[in-house]
């Protein structure tokens, strides 16, 4: 009597080999999926602190030269009213809004450092876009590379004793443009 055994093929056929390879290929295309979106969810999130902080260092300017007009009032006048005329370029009836350029700051100045600091009025509501330099960390106009971000002062008269102050501060992700705006309300606290 002679038996015969039938061998198992022990390897994959090409069917199975494909639909392992198809599993294999489509788990890795997730797994990059995921990790890219992770990736640019980091970067946006990045962008959008360093904007918060750019428009928030727009109202402590704005409120740091209220503040020294107001306590140093130039040749004796009525600070307000100087410190009103200085940004002037940034009121929303002109449309444009204004920039500040910080580079001329000398804190060697111990009277009034800050009225040095220059406002320029953007021109047709486009502002400059601000510049990084690595060596120092700060934003400027002047030295460094662009960072992609564009800072615009806006004021609104409310009355002849408080002005609304806006920083906007734009900047690109990817194709989708983003805004950050804060705003806050400046007042004349020193009454004649």
């Amino acid at each position: 009597m002679k038996f015969s055994l039938k061998q198992k093929n022990k390897g994959f056929t090409l069917i199975e080999t494909l639909v392992a390879i198809s599993i294999f290929t489509v788990s890795v295309i997730a797994l990059l999926t995921i990790v890219s979106s992770g990736i640019t969810d980091t970067l946006y999130a990045k962008k959008k602190m360093a904007a918060i902080y750019l428009a928030q260092e727009g109202i402590e300017y704005m409120r740091n030269m209220r503040d020294t007009y107001l306590l140093y009032p130039p040749n004796g006048t009525v600070g307000w009213d100087d410190f009103k005329v200085k940004i002037e370029d940034c009121n929303t009836d002109n449309g444009k809004g204004c920039y500040f350029n910080d580079q001329a700051l000398d804190f060697n100045d111990q009277i009034q450092p800050i009225i040095d600091i220059t406002i320029s009025p953007c021109v047709a509501g486009v502002c400059p876009t601000l510049l990084y330099d690595s060596l120092t960390g700060k934003y400027n106009y002047t030295t460094g590379v662009n960072s992609g971000f564009v800072r615009r002062i806006n004021i609104t008269n409310i009355n002849a004793h408080e002005t609304q102050i806006y920083s906007t501060v734009t900047f690109m992700n990817g194709s989708v443009p983003y805004e950050i705006t804060f705003s806050e309300n400046l007042f004349n606290w020193i009454r004649q």
